[in-house]
């Protein structure tokens, strides 16, 4: 018989099927084969061991959800073509070295939801051309060094859900194409900055669900392309030191789920896109914490119970398109705290007690109108306005309702009614308006205090002026000024600070100069730098040096009487001592005269 070429052809073609459905290469009598796709799943057949009459072309091997309890290399000594693995969701508690060194063309392992405790060295020897490794959800406590050093082409890296307690810091060596790691609920108490930084190629970092108290500084290092980091359900961070995210050119930043008080110093990462500090404990948005970010996008702080947005919040933020900050407390939110209100182009304050005076009339204003996306904003004042949307408030409503009125002082005093010095006083200033105005202070010297003022002189939240440590400088007319967008108000009072005598005034010096720090303040990155002036006069420095000289002269009277105790206990002692001697002989003339002399003799009186 003849055959031509084209049927030659059609069945070389056609012998890779043939072979991998003749009896020789079988499908398992408890599994599921396909020949197109070179498949073999035995998902949830109960197995306690890897079936036998796997075909040797099989790619890709679906194990999971059996009741393997280990890997030997015998288990896939005759899959040479395997691609991908699932071990997921068995019983592994152990991976015998070598296990994979028949696999060299191996891509993705998961070995998800075990009970492995550890990966020995050279349990993934062999696996040159893996690119996937989860084995998330076991019980890995530790990982050893150079564990990966063979997977150099490694992009992700599954590590959640195990109990690790140490990362040693070459755990990561090898790992050059690592682009995308996960630490997940772990024991760690650091973070691993030795281990992460050898990997150099690393994009996303995300750390999640650790109880971990604090950042050191630099903790990122050696990440240079790191462009996501993920820091969430950190319930134990409290601060996010500035030296932390040095030398990164992250472009996303999330930081979630935390117990953060103020928000971190972000300024230096030019290239960040996006940022969320949402479900935290800010309260303040300061003004310039995002100053010269002009490629930022969208902002996030939602439900972090915020109070406020100061002024220019956002300045430098120019290409800010999406701010999220629903859930809050907010009662407002000026035009001013945006760099160009014009880029922005949805705007979620949902489920915040919104006051819907002036100070939002420029959202109910604005062309094109803002979007609100799903929770719609509510004003929760004025009454004739409570409950009813921003996006149903027009004219005439909003010239009717929408206003604000000038503030106005109304009473003023002092206490007590005479300021006596070294004392503590107080001046109140009640001022009203809508909005509430906020109430600052200018002193006799010209000098302006607000709430944020530190020093001798503070302001309270009412308005009142505390002198904690009254001086008679501090006499003058001081100046109450009540503020709200539609203006100023002031009234001015005089105080009069009774003078003590010369040694009462010695007795204050010391205490006063511990808030003696109204002068020389400065502002640096944001911080209120104070110079502490220290008062000694003459008679603080006489009573010093007495103090110290009686203490030296009772510490030394105190020895005299120990030894004077001491030689009395001793009993009685020999008023003098007779000592015989013989002088030692002089050559010369007198030689003679020395040697018929005799020995001497000296009494001694004992005292």
């Amino acid at each position: 018989m003849l055959f031509s070429p084209l049927s030659c052809a059609l069945g070389l073609s056609l012998l890779p099927l043939l072979l991998f459905q003749c009896p020789a290469h079988a499908c398992p009598a408890r599994c599921e084969c396909s020949v197109p796709t070179r498949s073999v799943s035995c998902h949830r057949r109960r197995l306690a061991q890897v079936p036998e009459g796997i075909p040797i072309e099989t790619r890709a091997l679906d194990l999971s959800k059996n009741r393997l309890r280990i890997v030997t290399p015998q288990n896939f000594s005759s899959l040479l073509l395997l691609e991908e693995l699932d071990l997921s969701n068995n019983l592994l508690s152990s991976v015998e070295t070598g296990s994979f060194r028949a696999q060299p063309r191996l891509r993705s392992l998961r070995l998800r939801s075990n009970q492995l405790t550890l990966l020995p060295r050279g349990a993934l020897a062999g696996l040159s051309e893996l690119t996937l490794l989860d084995v998330s959800q076991n019980r890995l406590v530790i990982l050893l060094d150079y564990g990966f050093e063979e997977q150099r082409r490694l992009r992700v890296l599954e590590l959640s859900d195990n109990e690790l307690v140490f990362i040693a810091p070459r755990a990561f060596s090898g790992l050059a194409s690592l682009r995308s790691l996960t630490l997940q609920r772990c024991n760690l108490s650091t973070v691993p900055t030795h281990a992460l930084a050898h990997l150099h190629g690393l994009t996303s970092l995300r750390l999640r669900d650790l109880g971990i108290v604090e950042l050191q500084a630099h903790t990122f290092k050696g990440l240079p392309r790191l462009k996501h980091l993920e820091v969430d359900r950190w319930p134990l961070l409290e601060g996010f030191p500035t030296a932390a995210l040095q030398g990164l050119n992250l472009s996303t930043l999330s930081i979630t789920h935390t117990n953060l008080t103020s928000v971190p110093v972000v300024t230096h990462l030019l290239y960040l896109t996006h940022l969320n500090l949402s479900y935290s404990r800010i309260r303040v948005l300061p003004a310039g914490w995002l100053r010269g970010m002009d490629r930022l996008e969208v902002v996030r702080v939602r439900q972090s119970n915020l109070l406020s947005v100061e002024p220019q919040a956002f300045q430098g933020a120019s290409s800010l398109r999406l701010l999220d900050l629903c859930y809050n407390r907010l009662s407002t939110l000026e035009r001013s705290v945006f760099h160009a209100s014009e880029a922005l182009q949805t705007l979620l304050i949902g489920q915040n007690p919104l006051v819907c005076d002036c100070r939002l009339r420029w959202l109910l204003v604005r062309t094109p109108p803002l979007l609100y996306g799903d929770v719609q904003p509510e004003c929760s004042a004025p009454a004739p306005l409570a409950g009813k949307p921003l996006r149903d408030l027009v004219e005439p409503k909003i010239s009717r309702y929408v206003i604000c009125t000038k503030p106005r002082v109304v009473s003023m005093a002092t206490y007590p009614a005479q300021a006596e010095e070294g004392q503590r006083a107080w001046l109140y200033c009640s001022a009203d308006g809508a909005p509430p105005p906020s109430v600052s202070w200018l002193t006799p010297h010209r000098r302006h205090i607000t709430t944020k003022s530190t020093g001798r002189m503070v302001v309270h939240t009412n308005g009142s002026l505390e002198f904690r440590m009254a001086e008679p400088q501090d006499s003058g007319m001081y100046v109450c000024v009540a503020s709200n967008p539609a203006g100023n108000a002031t009234l001015s009072i005089t105080v009069a600070v009774k003078s003590s005598g010369i040694r009462d005034r010695a007795l204050y010096a010391n205490r006063s100069f511990l808030f003696d720090s109204d002068y020389n303040s400065s502002l640096i990155n944001g911080t209120e730098e104070y110079t502490i002036r220290v008062v000694l006069d003459f008679t603080t420095i006489l009573v010093s040096t007495a103090m110290g000289c009686l203490s030296f002269l009772g510490v030394v009277l105190f020895c005299f009487l120990l030894l004077f105790a001491w030689s009395r206990g001793k009993g009685k002692h020999r008023g003098s001592v007779d000592i015989q001697y013989v002088p030692r002989k002089r050559k010369g003339a007198n030689s003679e005269l020395t040697e018929t002399s005799g020995p001497r003799r000296v009494n001694m009186k004992m005292i």
